[in-house]
């Protein structure tokens, strides 16, 4: 006699309910995006923060170029956020090719624009292959640039971590000890490279707290949407991607809108497992896109609030 579903071992140890049945929307996201470089991507980046704004961010960020290349477009897109949604913006700013003085105008005037959060970055040299190297008038890191920025104005300030430990490094430990330098230094919080491993960010996150860093570690996440883009990125900022990950997007590379609902899955699994470890804030690199970060905080719990949306338009 054929048995019944239910009495097959693999039906019993499925669970009956949904991964995501009974996330409550106590989390908080933030997102990223770039300055857009045409006109077209300008209306993208506006759409996608139209999108996302009614989730209720704790912030959103803007990116800052590759030695600065990209300081006009990013202050006009961070002050923009600032004057016209309710949502709070942060400023990406580097030490790179750039003198204290320099620095100083850029956050006065970020501070004048009504702009009260920096996310501060040692920052990528111009050139890839290149390795960073201080002006003699400059700062010489992240923790350098925090401080510097603490004395000009009250800024809330976030910095860089790297759950596995950034290329330049001497160490796993020597990374987390220049982690806690920059939080010494005054920054609030630090925020996460991506990474594709649940444990990866657990351990660093049980290292961190071993060494002494009590702030929070906000977890970076990456729905990858261009997976050719997402192993160039990850190949220079040291991030593994599993080879379970690479065979599930084989034979997708035209075929766009499964490659959307595959990433969303991905991503919004990882998200689960980081939500079940005591996550509660997130944080999307969008890539000026809305479409997977608003249906993995869907996932997670998080709906309109309805005067946002309506502040926003």
């Amino acid at each position: 006699m054929t048995r019944s579903l239910h009495q097959q071992p693999d039906a019993r140890r499925a669970p009956d309910a949904s991964l995501f049945a009974d996330l409550s929307g106590d989390c908080a996201v933030s997102f990223e995006f770039f300055p857009p470089k045409t006109e077209k991507m300008e209306a993208t980046l506006w759409d996608s923060i139209q999108t996302l704004s009614p989730l209720g961010p704790r912030f959103v960020s803007v990116t800052y170029g590759a030695g600065g290349s990209t300081r006009e477009r990013t202050h006009a897109t961070v002050s923009r956020i600032a004057r016209e949604t309710p949502i709070a913006a942060a400023a990406h700013l580097t030490c790179v090719d750039a003198s204290r003085d320099e620095i100083a105008q850029i956050a006065h005037e970020y501070w004048a624009a009504g702009v009260r959060h920096i996310v501060a970055l040692r920052g990528d040299p111009p050139e890839e292959g290149m390795r960073f190297a201080a002006r003699e008038d400059g700062y010489a890191s992240a923790a350098d640039l925090v401080a510097g920025l603490k004395r000009l104005h009250p800024f809330e300030i976030s910095v860089a971590a790297y759950p596995e430990t950034h290329p330049e490094a001497l160490s796993a430990a020597s990374d987390i000890d220049n982690l806690k330098r920059k939080l010494d230094a005054g920054a609030n919080r630090a925020i996460t490279q991506f990474f594709f491993s649940p444990d990866a960010f657990f351990r660093f996150r049980d290292a961190a707290a071993a060494a002494g860093v009590d702030a929070e570690i906000v977890p970076g996440i990456l729905p990858v949407s261009n997976v050719a883009q997402t192993r160039r990125i990850a190949g220079l900022c040291g991030t593994s991607i599993p080879p379970w990950m690479d065979r599930l997007f084989e034979g997708l590379d035209d075929r766009p809108a499964a490659r959307q609902l595959v990433a969303a899955t991905i991503a919004a699994e990882m998200c689960q497992k980081l939500y079940t470890g005591g996550v509660r804030h997130f944080h999307f690199y969008t890539l000026n896109r809305a479409e997977l970060s608003y249906a993995i905080c869907h996932l997670l719990g998080l709906r309109p609030n309805a005067s946002e949306g309506e502040r926003a338009a």
